[in-house]
């Protein structure tokens, strides 16, 4: 894998880390929206880690 695709997939990995801390701290945060986040964080961590 190329280290730009490394790298553009850490940062989409922290910008989704980012909304998922938004939407946890918010006063009623969207469940289904956390869960889709943390499916996405996972792809992104599963793709790192086979390469």
């Amino acid at each position: 894998m190329h280290s730009s695709h490394v790298d553009a997939l850490k940062a989409k990995h922290a910008g989704l880390e980012a909304r998922l801390h938004d939407e946890q701290t918010r006063p009623a945060p969207d469940i289904a929206m956390i869960q889709k986040i943390k499916k996405q964080k996972l792809l992104i961590k599963e793709e790192l880690a086979a390469n």
